[in-house]
């Protein structure tokens, strides 16, 4: 008979008085690392729905759709948890400083139903071409690009008609005044083509 080391002797000991190495999951709940890796969560607030996320998930555990409710188009992003591997790499490609999507803690992810409870969504609106109907992006993306840039954000009517709008300092009848002049359909929030057609076109 092999008799033990004095190691696997000191720590029989230590497991004695401290008691055992494992957490008393689940009569409590288990709380992990500080560092540890678990399901990655947005903020809706910080989040401004640029979909960097999406590209770079090697997983492709993030995906979107663009939808018209009530008339309202919005963006419904939807992280699906039983594919991601809390690799990190959404929140390390956040343009929102990182905080739009962040790891928690989080790592009890059993569930019951997999069609109703395997993901989570958040819903940011949208912001249409106002001549085709295009989607451009989402709101909070633009009045971030406008911000990031500063006042350079005057050279492009899109960005700084949006955020006037978002500022609510916009006077709607500005359209009608510049019909007269023809350039009317320069003051107006544009995809790239129509912007270009804009662009090209004189009158």
């Amino acid at each position: 008979m092999k008799l033990p080391k004095a190691r696997e002797l000191v720590e029989a000991v230590k497991a004695l008085v401290k008691g055992p190495y494992t957490s008393k999951f689940p009569a409590k709940p288990h709380v992990p690392y500080s560092s540890f890796r678990g399901q990655p969560k947005y903020d809706p607030e910080k989040c401004v729905g640029c979909l960097a996320c999406e590209q770079v998930c090697p997983a492709e555990a993030i995906g979107h759709r663009d939808e018209t409710e009530n008339g309202q188009p919005k963006r419904i992003i939807i992280h699906y948890t039983d594919t991601c591997i809390f690799c990190g790499t959404c929140e390390q490609a956040c343009i929102a400083d990182h905080q739009g999507i962040r790891l928690t803690n989080e790592w009890e992810l059993s569930f019951f139903d997999r069609k109703k409870e395997s993901f989570e969504s958040i819903e940011k609106e949208l912001q249409l071409c106002e001549t085709c109907g295009a989607v451009i992006a989402c709101k909070d993306h633009l009045k971030w690009i406008a911000e990031r840039i500063g006042e350079l954000s005057f050279s492009s009517p899109t960005l700084f008609y949006s955020h006037l709008k978002d500022l609510g300092v916009v006077d709607e009848n500005i359209i009608s005044a510049l019909k007269d002049q023809g350039r009317s359909d320069r003051m107006k929030i544009l995809c790239a083509r129509c912007r270009r057609e804009t662009t090209l076109t004189t009158k």
